[in-house]
């Protein structure tokens, strides 16, 4: 491998010819060698980078024209482009667990930007911090790059997803409106219900999740750039920060603005754990539809066996003809894994000290694969299992009929403990209710048919 001679405050560092990065980039690479390219700088925060070096250039071009000409800012945004469009990966090698202000990562971007604008122009005109970092520092463009690629991750990826599940959803609510089934709570036979109603619980669970993942974003609008490095905005412009976040809110169409706090900004990173707790209740819900789903599958003969879900693959390497609810775990196995992010998130953003948290990349990186996790596997069950859903009527319509909670019908005719006699004598004679009750004397055939209608019950 040929190698060129790049240099920083620290002196002298050989950098592979055909990278773009710098001096800062190799040293964090050669003394982080911690774990694999799972636990690389996710490209989110990188896309995120680009999108707010675009905007601090504008930014810069218009306050301090002198220091950001024109020709430099149409340099940073063409190679900010590239990043965007995915042509550079291969220059941003740094991992995760590096510094927890996110410096190297910073300043990756930064060399990278000014190495390839210095190629694309012909000269030596961009210097990373001089240029590219103007009127910033690590630690306010780390924390509005989290935020980006929050927002974009939470607008564009996961709350879609949601929603085409909750309109799946909504279709099968439509679809069996009809279909009378026994419900259950403590998993024990309960009193009717159609199974539209239990699909809408579905529905309204995930639309909720929905709703509290809406409640979030607006605290994620409010950014740190321009904060510099402790709060102060030191070394930025008057207009600085509110020019920057413009720019970035018309890049994104996203309504981001600077926070009217920066020291908060800095330090406190409460709105990503607001943000992430409403993608964890989200999961936990689905990890609860996805548990029901699973059940009323079951069997296909020794469970309860009241709905079809699509057969997908073969279910054991030993048992012909099995067939496993497959989907339905890898969301549950996704759901564990959001959990497990929340806790880390939780206690990454507790730490910290002073005017700084620096436990940055990973927060952003569970963040960000919590969202990406669940948004693939809403996208999976919705598609391979929750679009085939079918009831199993004649099923339902059996264990709706040998349901003994149907005798609560009878609380307002014969009272609640007479009602018990005669789910308690059904059970221990394998009876029917209706034989139960006309054993005991506490009425006649007729008057039961009148009082025990499940399709009234619901």
């Amino acid at each position: 491998m040929e190698y060129r001679k790049e240099h920083d405050s620290m002196g002298e560092v050989l950098v592979p010819a055909d990278k773009y990065y710098g001096a800062q980039t190799q040293r964090s690479a050669d003394h982080f060698k911690i774990g694999t390219e799972n636990e690389k700088m996710p490209r989110e925060i990188l896309t995120a980078f680009a999108r707010m070096k675009k905007a601090a250039a504008r930014a810069n071009a218009v306050l301090q024209p002198k220091r950001m000409t024109a020709k430099k800012a149409e340099a940073i945004e063409m190679v900010c482009g590239e990043i965007l469009e995915g042509k550079l990966w291969d220059h941003f090698p740094l991992v995760v667990f590096q510094t927890g202000s996110g410096t190297q990562s910073n300043m990756n971007v930064n060399e990278v930007i000014a190495n390839r604008g210095n190629e694309l122009l012909g000269e030596t005109l961009l210097h990373p911090n001089d240029d590219v970092n103007l009127s910033q520092s690590s630690n306010d463009t780390f924390p509005t790059a989290m935020q980006i690629a929050a927002v974009l991750a939470l607008e564009d990826r996961l709350l879609p997803a949601a929603q085409r599940l909750a309109d799946c959803f909504r279709r099968l609510e439509e679809e069996n409106a009809d279909v009378l089934k026994i419900g259950r709570t403590h998993l024990q036979d309960a009193v009717p219900i159609r199974f539209s109603q239990e699909i809408s619980g579905w529905r309204a669970s995930v639309e909720t999740g929905i709703a509290l993942i809406r409640a979030a974003l607006p605290p994620l609008y409010s950014i740190a750039l321009g904060g510099t490095a402790v709060g102060t905005g030191l070394n930025a412009p008057a207009g600085f920060a509110e020019k920057a976040a413009a720019e970035l809110a018309a890049d994104t169409g996203k309504p981001f603005v600077t926070a009217a706090n920066k020291f908060h900004a800095l330090t406190s990173k409460s709105e990503l754990v607001f943000a992430h707790g409403a993608v964890k209740a989200l999961a936990a819900d689905l990890l609860k539809i996805a548990n029901d789903v699973r059940l009323l599958a079951s069997g296909p003969r020794a469970g309860l066996g009241e709905i079809f879900i699509p057969e997908n693959e073969p279910g054991s390497s030993i048992m012909p003809g099995k067939v496993n609810p497959t989907q339905c775990e890898a969301l549950t196995m996704v759901a564990v894994q959001v959990f497990g992010n929340d806790a880390a998130i939780a206690f990454a953003a507790s730490q910290g000290n002073f005017e700084l948290n620096v436990y940055m990349p990973v927060i952003a990186y569970n963040f960000l694969q919590s969202v990406s996790l669940l948004s693939e596997a809403i996208e999976s069950f919705r598609q391979n299992c929750a679009e085939g859903i079918r009831p199993n009527r004649e099923k339902m319509a059996e264990n709706l009929e040998r349901s003994l909670m149907l005798v609560t019908a009878l609380n307002p005719v014969i009272g609640y403990e007479n009602a018990a006699k005669v789910a308690k004598k059904a059970f221990a004679e394998n009876i029917s209710l209706r034989e139960a009750a006309i054993s005991l004397g506490l009425l006649t055939g007729e008057a039961f048919d009148r009082a025990v209608r499940p399709e009234k019950m619901v």
